[in-house]
């Protein structure tokens, strides 16, 4: 599959319906929820916004969710180790056979109100991967609209199989763009 030729925005957080809802009828943009189709496939995902003719696709299904599940289970004393190293296996596997893939930005819904390890894997471990990937916004600053139309210019994201198994390192409140815990 080749690579899709619009620019890519995943959603997170409790007030993503809402935002991407705000985007309908724009016409540059094609966005979905996927909250409520949870038997939509990651592959399903990443073949509606490959073939996508708009110039951006927005939409809820975040590609790295297990990971960033296991890893704050384990940081939080919930999972093992084994759980978080077989989630960041099977999204490399996944990467590799066109099933998954990252966006090319992540909008990370009011930051402020991540509770505890959640903002660490967003503004810390993501965050250290690609700093200008990774979008902190709260929703009454700006229409999502508005954010998508002045997108900052970063580099790509690094390879998966190449910074995604180094997330087993990255520790709490001591990751992110610039520590010396980062991914």
């Amino acid at each position: 599959m080749e690579a899709p030729g619009s620019t890519t925005l995943v959603v997170v957080g409790e007030e993503a319906t809402a935002a991407i809802g705000s985007l309908a009828g724009l016409a540059n943009v094609e966005s979905a929820t996927f909250a409520e189709m949870t038997d939509a496939t990651d592959a399903e995902v990443v073949t509606w916004s490959s073939t996508s003719h708009a110039p951006f696709v927005v939409h809820d299904r975040d590609p790295l969710g297990h990971v960033a599940s296991a890893w704050v289970e384990f940081y939080d004393e919930r999972a093992t180790l084994g759980v978080l190293q077989l989630e960041i296996e099977q999204v490399i596997d996944a990467v590799a056979r066109h099933e998954l893939r990252v966006p090319d930005y992540y909008v990370v819904l009011e930051p402020e109100s991540l509770r505890g390890t959640w903002m660490h894997w967003w503004l810390g471990v993501v965050a250290a991967a690609s700093p200008n990937r990774v979008l902190p916004w709260e929703p009454g600053d700006a229409p999502l609209a508005g954010l998508i139309r002045h997108l900052p210019t970063a580099r790509a994201w690094p390879e998966v199989h190449r910074w995604l198994p180094g997330v087993v390192r990255s520790v709490p409140d001591r990751v992110g763009p610039g520590l010396p815990g980062a991914a």
